[in-house]
């Protein structure tokens, strides 16, 4: 993983890179950060996203602190990020491995060495299983567990793995979902019917349950905790039923960013199982976290003695024009925000000469494909043309897509590498 890694840094910086200085052009990634440049004198135009290096660090230690205390591996959910920088940091604070959602990720991630992917998704694409199958085969350290849900599935998936000339077994969770929610067996019953076609074929294994909280309708601590209840008492029934054949461990899985706290809670109540059962908790919004969703909805404002998250994205815009009074645009818009949940929220104010200051009073009302509409909503004082202005954001999985190269930068703004997303 190290040297693909290596490789990123030889890429030639060039005009795909939004917010880049024009006078690297032409320099490697790696010379760039090795001039170690300002942010803010250093000739970067706006608009630019940039990931605060204190508050990443921060946060890859304390959830990791979180899951060592909780006995839970994490295999934190790269499509937050697709950046395999960030994944290797993940690992090397103690990631089990990285969980990813649809192929093309999966196929990052295996080119960047990742040994144990977890994909929360049901794969039943005849291509993707032929390519996965071969991964497999090809490297007997490379582990990769997928969901089922359903008994055509799992027939789809046994007649390409057959096709394919599978020689080792996929390993395989039967996904829990709940009624309204998104994929996933709705009861029990059916989770058994599921479970029961996987052990009639030789393609896979059944190695455990999973499903994921967050979809449960109208979730909130109660419904969250029954689901939860659900999904562990499933765990245990298919142990009782003896259907966990051929497997090592038995993996129980769930957890987003915003109920780890209960996820660690129902995996503490398991009883003792016929193997050792591995709790894999799949939170990934926290290696950046936010100012909005996240910082609103984090376990972590529930339980502030486990530990604490720091938003780590800052976008940084330019005002362009003021064209009548109370009213301020700046050149970033929704090709560069997200605003799929909230808009965003104006933090700081750098005015030409270099002088900070706060930018209280002031909001976003709405945003255009390439400007934010600000306004004073009481007591600010709107920047003026050529002022910088730093916005917080909402929902980290729309903010690393808009974005190929993202600069890192330390509490004094100085640069100190990038980060490469691979969407």
């Amino acid at each position: 993983m190290r040297t693909a890694l290596d490789r990123l840094a030889d890429e030639v910086v060039d005009h795909r890179f939004k917010g880049l200085p024009p006078d690297a052009a032409g320099l490697t990634v790696g010379e760039l950060a090795a001039e170690r440049r300002s942010l803010h004198r250093g000739g970067f135009t706006t608009p630019v996203l940039t990931l605060s290096a204190e508050a990443v660090e921060h946060n890859l230690l304390s959830l990791d602190r979180f899951a060592t205390r909780h006995g839970l591996e994490l295999a934190p959910h790269g499509k937050t990020s697709m950046a395999p920088q960030l994944f290797q940091q993940q690992l090397d604070h103690g990631a089990w491995g990285i969980t990813l959602a649809v192929p093309h990720q999966v196929r990052v991630a295996r080119a960047f060495g990742v040994q144990r992917i977890f994909l929360a998704n049901q794969l039943v694409d005849a291509a993707a299983l032929a390519w996965l199958s071969g991964e497999l085969d090809a490297d007997p350290d490379f582990r990769c567990v997928t969901y089922v849900d359903s008994e055509r599935g799992v027939a789809l998936m046994d007649a390409a793995l057959r096709r394919a000339g599978a020689v080792r077994p996929l390993e395989v969770v039967v996904e829990l979902g709940a009624a309204g929610g998104r994929t996933g067996v709705r009861d029990e019953g059916e989770a058994a019917a599921v479970a029961d076609a996987v052990a009639a074929v030789p393609t896979l294994r059944l190695v455990g349950v999973a499903g994921y909280e967050g979809e449960v309708p109208d979730a909130d601590g109660e419904s969250v905790r029954a689901w939860l209840r659900r999904l562990t008492g499933l765990a245990v029934a298919f142990d009782r039923a003896g259907r966990y054949s051929g497997t090592a461990e038995i993996v129980v899985s769930a957890g987003g960013s915003a109920w780890f706290d209960a996820v660690a809670e129902a995996f503490a109540e398991l009883p003792a199982l016929s193997r050792p059962v591995c709790r894999l908790l799949r939170s990934g919004a926290y290696v950046s976290h936010d100012d909005g969703r996240y910082r609103s909805v984090t376990p972590f404002n529930r339980v502030p003695e486990e530990g604490s998250l720091l938003p780590a994205f800052r976008l940084w815009a330019q005002v362009v024009s003021r064209p009548e009074p109370g009213l301020v645009l700046i050149n970033a818009g929704k090709r560069d925000i997200a605003h799929d949940l909230d808009l965003p929220e104006i933090q700081v104010i750098r005015d030409v000469a270099g002088v900070v200051r706060g930018g209280d009073g002031l909001a976003v009302t709405r945003l255009a494909d390439q400007h934010a509409f600000v306004v004073d909503t009481g007591g600010g004082s709107l920047p003026e043309v050529g002022d910088w202005v730093g916005l917080g954001m909402s929902h980290p999985c729309t903010i690393f897509d808009k974005w190929q190269l993202i600069p890192l930068v330390a509490g004094d703004g100085t640069v100190t590498d990038y980060i490469r997303t691979l969407f």
